[in-house]
């Protein structure tokens, strides 16, 4: 009769045990998408890791075997022009022998999309980029190198009755001519007037990708405007009363003619906001060149990472990486 007691008692634990365990793996099931956002990352990495994953890049693993050229030719972005002119200058102490020209072919630089072509068609060595590169870009064997942080910034002019800000569908609205008057928006009625920048533009396509949701921007028209060339002093010219049009923070808030315009009621002159890409519009910039590349353009790239070069980032109104 003890056997049996015995055999009761250990089929009745078994029993319950599995039980207990069956009713952990319904509950982990059940809970699974209610579980803290930590969990969730370990199981699907999140966007911003992601994102922030891309970003990372060893400049040691530059294959540097091609001679220094006799001139280090960039091309590329013309919202971060400020910033590449104050690292060529700080640059050309550290190596004199290595001038660097921006821009063709009169040393104007052409915008990300066509300077990062004229990298990958030889023309230029380097390219300046104010997003990040496309799958068949990367698959052309190119890298990107982030150097800084920025943000682009929605302005209109200073005499533009509308006072309000915008949420990102708004905007969306506005660049898809689905809101065409600021009376759509609790202001007065006024035909939206909307001067978008060329499709040279790297800011054109980060502008497209995260505000548009890589959807199309409205057919020019009376009151929509596509600038054939890549440049912001005209945008900023051309707003008048009733405009908008958006570029780098770094361009437009110590403007005196213009007013930068909240989304989501966040600033980008805050940089906190920056900084943790909790205001929208956030992004990072960078170098672009072969993986095959020089000793000279890798020692730019290092000097524009090092921290003398994050120094003038920061000088130049842009937001250091660290």
């Amino acid at each position: 009769m003890a056997n049996t007691s015995n055999n009761k008692e250990t089929f009745t634990l078994v029993l319950s045990l599995l039980v207990t365990l069956g009713l952990l793996g319904f509950g982990v099931w059940f809970f699974r998408d209610k579980l803290p956002f930590a969990y969730q990352q370990q199981t699907q990495p999140s966007a911003n890791s992601q994102r922030s994953a891309s970003q990372a890049f060893d400049t040691s693993s530059l294959d540097t075997s091609l001679p220094n050229p006799s001139v280090l030719t960039i091309d590329g972005s013309v919202t971060i022009v400020a910033l590449m002119k104050q690292l060529q200058m700080a640059f050309n102490p550290v190596n004199p022998s290595l001038p660097i020209t921006y821009g063709l072919p009169d040393r104007s630089p052409n915008g990300t999309n066509k300077g990062i072509q004229n990298l990958k068609d030889g023309k230029v060595l380097m390219a300046a980029s104010s997003r990040p590169l496309k799958p068949d870009e990367a698959q052309a064997g190119l890298v990107q190198v982030p150097i800084a942080r920025d943000a682009l910034a929605v302005a209109v002019g200073v005499n533009n009755p509308y006072k309000g800000g915008l949420t990102m569908e708004q905007l969306k609205g506005i660049f898809q001519g689905k809101i065409t008057n600021w009376s759509q928006l609790g202001g007065p009625n006024l035909p939206i007037k909307v001067i978008n920048r060329s499709p040279d533009s790297g800011t054109y396509t980060f502008f497209q990708e995260v505000v548009l949701l890589e959807e199309s921007f409205a057919p020019d028209s009376a009151n929509f405007t596509t600038m054939k060339k890549d440049e912001t002093t005209s945008l900023l010219r051309d707003l008048g009363d009733n405009g908008i049009t958006y570029s780098t923070v770094s361009q437009i808030e110590n403007q005196q003619t213009v007013r930068i315009v909240p989304i989501d009621r966040i600033s980008p002159t805050d940089k906190t906001a920056i900084k943790n890409s909790t205001y929208p519009i956030s992004r990072v910039v960078y170098l672009v060149v072969p993986r095959k590349t020089s000793p000279g353009a890798k020692q730019f790239i290092d000097f524009a990472i090092s921290g003398g070069g994050q120094q003038i980032v920061q000088r130049v109104g842009f937001i250091p990486l660290n």
